[in-house]
């Protein structure tokens, strides 16, 4: 287990097996636990999140491609209308939200496959959607609002 995977894991509430949880306290926190998530993600890889709305996704992912120091945490927005964003040159990621997208026939639409074929790391808000479909998913977070700005984040697939 590598030095950041090690500091990923003492920040989480709970570990059993191949699941992490977590509890943040604000939206800084939940931007740092992304961060410290983006040394451990495989590259190329898809990620999906799923939650509520409000639960803190797209608070996640500026974490996530600020650590990957594709794009600083203020460039990242959520692409609910635009529904995939693109970060970085050398390393690409893409940002993806089908909070609008309805049923299989619209995810087709937006070419996830040919994201995927490339050396990129694919990140999907509303990855709930996918779920029907044949994506191989690597890493699966889980978004879920507790009490006040608190959330719980759930990874599983992270170094599988």
């Amino acid at each position: 287990m590598g030095t950041d995977r090690k500091a990923l894991d003492e920040g989480a509430s709970t570990i059993t097996g191949n699941r992490l949880e977590f509890i943040t306290h604000s939206p800084e926190e939940t931007i740092e636990l992304g961060a410290r998530l983006a040394r451990e993600l495989p590259h190329p890889s898809l990620v999906v999140l799923e939650g509520d709305l409000g639960s803190g996704k797209t608070t996640l992912v500026k974490g996530i491609v600020s650590g990957m120091g594709v794009a600083r945490q203020e460039e990242v927005t959520s692409p609910s209308f635009t529904l995939v964003h693109e970060y970085g040159t050398d390393r690409k990621v893409y940002h993806a939200d089908l909070y609008r997208i309805e049923g299989a026939r619209e995810v087709a639409t937006l070419g996830l496959e040919d994201l995927l074929e490339q050396e990129a790391t694919v990140i999907v808000e509303w990855g709930e959607k996918l779920i029907d479909l044949d994506f191989a998913v690597q890493v699966r977070i889980r978004m879920e609002l507790l009490e006040g700005e608190n959330r719980r984040v759930t990874i599983e697939g992270l170094g599988a």
